[in-house]
């Protein structure tokens, strides 16, 4: 089966998980996957994340976050940009997600990054997805 679309299918897995209260999720590893969990681990989204070899298979293994009641901490992870109709925006342009509560995930060509660190880098480049 081709997936057209692998980073929203790694969202939806998310979102999911989250919604299902699972301790973790896997997921199908690729660089960018990586750089998107590494900046949701950052930013206090997502406990911690491993990369898994089974044989020429890689899976990226996510362990979800929750407050002390059991309440989700990832409440709303949503694909911005799509294959069909790609985002970039500039420094100037990255939008604000719930008056800066929330993070956007960007590519650029410094790497993944969360829009404020973006924003400090002073770089801009296609908005992945809007988390809070």
């Amino acid at each position: 089966m081709v997936m057209t679309d692998p980073i929203a299918d790694m969202l939806t897995r998310i979102r999911n998980a989250a919604r299902n209260k699972f301790a973790t999720v896997s997921i199908p590893s690729s660089r960018v996957k990586v750089g998107i969990a590494e900046v949701l681990k950052r930013e206090g989204f997502i406990n911690e994340y491993t990369i898994l070899e089974d044989g020429p298979k890689v899976f990226l293994n996510v362990a979800l976050k929750y407050g002390p009641e059991g309440e989700d901490v990832i409440r709303y992870i949503q694909r911005y940009s799509k294959p069909g109709c790609r985002r970039y925006r500039g420094v100037d342009d990255i939008p604000e997600v719930l008056n800066g509560l929330g993070i956007a995930i960007l590519s650029t060509n410094k790497g993944v990054m969360s829009d404020k660190q973006a924003k400090k880098e002073n770089v801009g480049g296609e908005v992945l997805c809007t988390v809070y």
